[in-house]
């Protein structure tokens, strides 16, 4: 087990058939194991909840950036971070974008002519673990302090993107040294105690090993789940930023999304349909909407309740 702390997973399974078949023996094994053999099992799945899918690396070695794309590697927390550049964000306004849990920085490549064409340069990477960056684990602390570290060498950034688990680390990382003057957060995770409680039903983990589980968590973190909680952290953030979330997100709810545009003060919500948790990280309508809030524009709503939500279809 790596000497970090723990990450939560949001993103269920999204299986081929082969892959369905590796599912049904982890839940018949953690079915069984959860009654049999307790602290094993807690021990197993508590390494499966840091490992990031191996899918990650694959889809970031296909991946197909332009020429102007520059390749770079930096060291930071013992691991060799890849980080992906357009023009050169320690001498221009720049964008930072942040993926989420099992995927990779160059998911983000449909963004980047717009984002240049607006005059910024863009700056993205993968987290350990995940895409060309070095590592066999990765935690929610982990993809916090690694894109604060990253940013931080850079400066300010004039805008912080992220999806899913790194949009969280970018609300999160507002709380250091390293600050976003906008943020655009694409399905958010918010509550990292619901979170787990997903991966328990998602894997078959016997209800009995909740409390141990946070137990270990803290324990072996110094951190609990309740403290990761975004809601605690965002009534601080004053910068503007906008969050898009899906109705049909069936791997973070679209409550969560809701939850941040409720307790960040600056923020508002824009909601869409048919989407789901991944299509919505490149929907041409999604990047239409940011760039008309980068440019100044009135984009979703300011959220005090759940009604009347604008959404783009």
């Amino acid at each position: 087990m790596p000497s970090r702390s723990v990450a939560i997973s949001t993103c269920p399974y999204q299986p081929d058939t082969a892959a369905r078949l590796r599912l049904g023996t982890v839940r018949t094994a953690f079915a069984l194991g959860s009654r049999l053999l307790p602290k094993r099992t807690l021990n197993r799945a508590a390494r499966l909840f840091v490992t990031p899918y191996a899918s990650s690396r694959r889809r970031a070695q296909a991946a197909q950036p332009d020429a102007c794309m520059q390749r770079c590697q930096v060291t930071i927390q013992g691991e060799r971070i890849a980080t992906y550049r357009w023009g050169d964000p320690s001498r221009e306004p720049y964008v930072l974008m942040a993926h989420g849990w099992s995927s990779f920085g160059l998911r983000f490549l449909p963004w980047v002519p717009y984002l240049r064409a607006l005059g910024y340069a863009v700056l993205t990477f993968d987290q350990p673990g995940h895409g060309l960056s070095t590592g066999n684990y990765c935690t929610l602390p982990d993809f916090v302090d690694v894109t604060n570290e990253l940013g931080h060498r850079f400066g300010t950034a004039d805008v912080a993107i992220g999806h899913s688990l790194g949009a969280a680390a970018l609300a999160l990382a507002q709380d250091k040294a390293w600050q976003a003057r906008k943020l655009i957060l694409l399905a958010p995770a918010e509550d990292m105690v619901a979170a787990t409680d997903r991966f328990f039903r998602q894997v078959h983990l016997g209800a009995h090993l909740r409390a141990p589980f946070f137990d270990w968590h803290e324990g072996y973190t110094g951190i609990s789940p309740q403290d990761l909680q975004v809601h605690r952290h965002l009534p601080a953030l004053g910068q503007p930023g906008l969050i898009v979330h899906d109705l049909d997100d069936n791997d973070v709810p679209w409550a969560e999304g809701e939850r941040y545009a409720r307790h960040w003060h600056q923020s508002r919500l824009l909601t869409t349909r048919g989407l789901g948790h991944h299509r919505i990280v490149d929907a041409p309508e999604v990047i239409q909407a940011s760039l008309a809030f980068l440019r100044g524009e009135r984009v979703g709503e300011r959220v005090v309740g759940s009604s009347h939500l604008s959404l783009v279809v």
